[in-house]
């Protein structure tokens, strides 16, 4: 739009200011304002401006009008292969900011990338006065130009986003697979070693149910006494009803679990809701109650008190829950007949979990699949009687509810279990047990090992008085279906070190919905490896690859390829797929309609084995030998965390088409609208996607469950119900 554009002295007569001399901006065109309504005087100062050149004469005969900014520096930056234009102005301190911002979105139509306004007299000097325009450029590129406001507009700049790749016609699965062979590559695909055969002296594997290992167990070992106090009461209960178990972690619930085989029916294990956080933990019991179509509930007096509360009316219809039974009011009466079932292959229990997209899948394993889980467990982490195990971690779903509930009761070793709850009250207890037990093999979460890392980074000295010696350690895996979380593990073996942990034992499991236990760090595995790899397939940078144990016994993995479904050699990228005894047999879901995911647990390759059955994990990995080595997971939010030093953590989310960015700030708000040109800027360059939304928020406010995974739709949720209480919000226009 025709426009002419002036800087003048802020001060006294309106004269024009010199080159790189900061001033008040004063604008000329049809489009701007004529007065104010009813204020004559403030009209004459604001709207009827006459510049004056340095002889004291008008250079023009039109009026200008007085904006409110001092002083700017135009630069340019270079993203995503263009030059962007940057434009950094001072604003009058007696300018508001909604008089800013009506400026700088009419700037913005001309295709400027970002503006940026500073307080009055901040930009960077020359010597001799003028704007330092390289500093300025470099302070805005490190995130250290602390701006007052920020307004980008890549949504109407930003031109040259790559189209989507035509679909050009591939080489076939065999021609690939020919190809290696021919080049001496072989093909990517690695297993566990051997389960064996049945051992004389291996009396739990002659058993098919863990029912009848438990009961065997019970009378040749009494002593036991965890595995004495079973019983249940059956009521109205049929054979194969579905019951959900409501408990805290503890030995109810392992009595529970069992007491629900005995009975024929099948457990799904729930986190209880918090009691003080009830409207958001409740819905999703609520959640699991329903899609498991569970004909009962089991829990405790405390949590039925807590079911029936009046915050648990405002979160759920307690009207339709499914009868609740209390188990701390149970007969004393042995049940006659313990239920055996007639099938190894029928449903033994239900593993449900709520993603970090919201989504819950539940899975189903059989009594088949639960055995060779703990069998394979068994062999691979050297369990037997007088082994002692510290477990610490949440027993609801995964490997975490196998290592609390089944295999103490299969390999005949001692749990000492620890709720992670209790480490909110005393954050070295966990520890303290691996110490005064001398246990040499324990697991974790995530959640637990930042409990620790964050409560008792300043008390290594007097943990070392009470005494506290973790050197017997021999492993301390970490339990999570997601990423590793490199950053929290290092800290931790270096915090502890002291202690006497060697670093070598602290590793990762990696395991998923179709078999949640795919790698575990035994006794006898080579020393954990990062392994650098060159991104450029995946995109810019390189990124450090955990190794996450060695591949458990019985299993088999080989990398595919997820469009051809045929195998790829050595180092190429494609998805996990993976033939194992405790695969899950399905997903579980309300309307019985599985032919949706029967390719998820019942694949061939279309090419070379054709007739081993595999389960498509979904992600991406490749193998390096025989180490499997995970290469999926969140980049975006990884490039994200990179761009500056006072980002902690993030999370994406999507909102009305609009891809929204959620950053905790480490450091002083003044740093917070730094941060949002950062954010988008790299999103740009580095994945070729528009940021709608930068929302800078404080530390711990991205809601993490107990395994250590982010929650994205709760941040969702709580983003759309303005709950988050944000620093600072920027709308990329």
């Amino acid at each position: 739009m025709p426009a002419l554009m002036c800087v003048v002295k802020p001060d006294g007569v309106p004269q024009l200011c010199k080159t790189d001399e900061i001033g008040e901006l004063c604008v000329c065109s049809i489009a701007t304002g004529t007065s104010y309504y009813g204020l004559s005087g403030m009209t004459k100062n604001t709207f009827e401006v006459f510049p004056m050149n340095s002889v004291g004469a008008p250079i023009s005969e039109y009026p200008f009008t007085r904006t409110g900014l001092l002083g700017f520096v135009v630069f340019s930056i270079s993203v995503l292969h263009d030059e962007r234009i940057v434009v950094v102005a001072e604003q009058r301190p007696d300018s508001t900011e909604e008089d800013s911002f009506q400026w700088m979105s009419r700037v913005l139509q001309v295709g400027v990338y970002c503006l940026a306004l500073v307080p009055s007299n901040t930009l960077p000097k020359t010597p001799l006065g003028g704007i330092h325009l390289s500093e300025t450029k470099q302070l805005f590129l490190e995130g250290s130009l602390h701006p007052c406001n920020v307004l980008m507009c890549p949504h109407t700049c930003v031109t040259n986003l790559p189209k989507p790749r035509q679909k050009q016609p591939e080489i076939g699965p065999a021609s690939v697979m020919v190809g290696n062979l021919v080049s001496g590559k072989r093909i990517a695909q690695a297993s566990g070693r051997d389960l064996g055969q049945m051992e004389d002296n291996d009396q739990a594997r002659k058993f098919l149910f863990l029912s009848e290992v438990l009961q065997w167990r019970a009378q040749t070992t009494p002593d036991h006494v965890l595995y004495t106090l079973l019983n249940c009461r059956r009521g109205h209960l049929q054979d194969g009803d579905h019951v959900a178990l409501v408990y805290p972690p503890g030995i109810d619930l392992i009595a529970a679990f069992y007491g629900c085989l005995y009975a024929g029916c099948v457990p799904i294990t729930v986190r209880p809701p918090h009691p003080q956080n009830i409207a958001t933990t409740l819905p999703t019991v609520k959640m699991i109650v329903e899609v498991s179509r569970s004909a009962c509930m089991m829990t405790t007096a405390g949590i039925c008190k807590l079911l029936r509360s009046k915050e648990a009316s405002a979160a759920v219809d307690v009207r339709t829950w499914p009868p609740v039974l209390d188990t701390d009011d149970l007969p004393k009466k042995k049940p006659p007949i313990l239920y055996k079932p007639s099938n190894p292959d029928t449903l033994a229990y239900l593993d449900f979990s709520v993603s970090t997209t919201g989504m819950l899948a539940g899975v189903k394993m059989s009594h088949t699949a639960t055995s060779a889980f703990c069998r394979s467990i068994k062999l691979q982490c050297e369990l037997y009687p007088s082994r002692e195990v510290a477990i610490c971690l949440d027993p609801y779903c995964g490997l975490g509810f196998v290592l609390w509930c089944l295999c103490s009761v299969y390999s005949g070793h001692q749990s000492i279990l620890i709720p992670p709850s209790e480490l909110e009250v005393n954050p070295a207890l966990w520890l303290l047990a691996v110490s005064q037990y001398k246990v040499r093999d324990t697991f974790c979460s995530y959640s637990v090992m930042e409990l620790c890392t964050k409560g008792l980074g300043l008390q290594t000295e007097s943990l070392k008085s009470r005494p506290l010696d973790l050197s017997r350690v021999r492993t301390c895996v970490v339990v999570a279906e997601e990423r590793p979380r490199i950053a929290l593990t290092q800290s931790f073996s270096k915090l502890f070190k002291d202690l006497g942990l060697h670093p070598r034992a602290v590793s990762t499991s990696f395991g998923c919905r179709v078999n949640l236990a795919i790698c575990l760090q035994g006794t006898s595995g080579p020393d954990p490896t990062t392994v650098y790899v060159d991104m450029r397939a995946l995109r810019h940078d390189s990124l450090p690859l955990m190794e996450s144990g060695k591949i458990l016994p019985g299993v088999r993995i080989i990398i595919a390829n997820p469009e051809t479904k045929g195998p790829l050699g050595d180092s190429h990228l494609g998805e996990i797929w993976v033939c194992s005894g405790h695969n899950a047999s399905g997903y579980f879901t309300v309307y019985g309609d599985e032919a949706l995911q029967s390719d998820h647990f019942n694949s061939r390759l279309s090419f070379g084995d054709t007739q081993t059955i595999w389960a498509r994990t979904g992600y991406l990995g490749f193998l390096r030998r025989t180490e499997l080595t995970d290469a999926s997971g969140g980049k975006l939010p990884t490039s994200v965390i990179r761009t500056h030093k006072s980002i902690t953590e993030c999370a994406v989310f999507t909102w009305t088409n609009l891809l929204v960015v959620v950053v905790e700030l480490d450091g002083s708000e003044q740093e917070a609208l730094d941060l949002v040109p950062l954010v988008t800027n790299v999103v740009l360059e580095e994945h070729y996607l528009i940021v709608g939304v930068v929302v800078v928020v404080d530390i711990g406010v991205i809601p993490i469950n107990s395994r250590g995974e982010k929650q994205r739709m709760h941040l969702r949720d709580g983003f759309l119900a303005d709950q988050l209480d944000p620093i600072y919000v920027a709308y990329n226009m």
